[in-house]
């Protein structure tokens, strides 16, 4: 081999990568939240052309929902948003593919080693956390507006308790009279 440089493999991760690394490489694209392959190839501890040709071998699993390749004007945007950019680095050629949620446990079975699988999970986990902690700006205002719907809803019936509550204040009842013989203290009788 000499001559040709052996291409450098990714370090495998020792153990899981944390919850904050792999959020690190979590990012919205086109309104989804989206990891870069150069970034699960790096968390599996393959080479990123690895996990494209596994796409490419398994084109019929990844439709565009799940798996889609940047414009060169989002990878350029994408570049100047990161602050250390591991995009950059090997000087691509083309712009990168991007994974969804689905598109990531998608990639769990074509990538069938016990390091994917397990990092799998990891991703995942990190997923659901980010998607209960964090809505996506449409999901914020469809919550916001089933909401207020809730609240016109209700508002009507709230108004009606209200204004009961109030008559009530305004015109108490008089108390009740019992019913039978009672002694009252003014007609009780003395000792003797």
């Amino acid at each position: 081999m000499l001559g040709r440089m052996a291409k450098k493999l990714p370090k495998p991760s020792l153990g899981l990568p944390s919850a904050e690394r792999i959020e690190q490489s979590i990012y919205v694209i086109r309104g989804q939240r989206v990891m870069i392959d150069s970034d699960l190839a790096r968390l599996y501890g393959v080479a990123t052309a690895a996990v494209n040709q596994a796409v490419l071998r398994n084109e019929e699993r990844f439709p565009e929902d799940f798996s889609f390749i940047l414009t060169w004007q989002e990878f350029t945007d994408l570049k100047s948003q990161t602050v250390i950019s591991s995009l950059g680095h090997g000087g691509r050629r083309t712009p990168p593919r991007v994974f969804t949620e689905h598109g990531v446990a998608m990639l769990s079975s074509v990538l069938r080693s016990p390091t994917a699988v397990s990092v799998n999970i990891a991703i995942m986990r990190t997923f659901v956390r980010l998607r209960r902690l964090l809505a996506t700006p449409g999901e914020l205002v469809q919550q916001l507006t089933g909401l207020a719907e809730t609240v016109k809803l209700h508002d009507h019936q709230i108004r009606a308790i209200t204004d009961v509550l109030q008559r009530m204040m305004e015109h108490p009842t008089p108390p009740r009279r019992r019913k039978g013989f009672h002694v009252t203290p003014d007609s009780a009788e003395p000792d003797p």
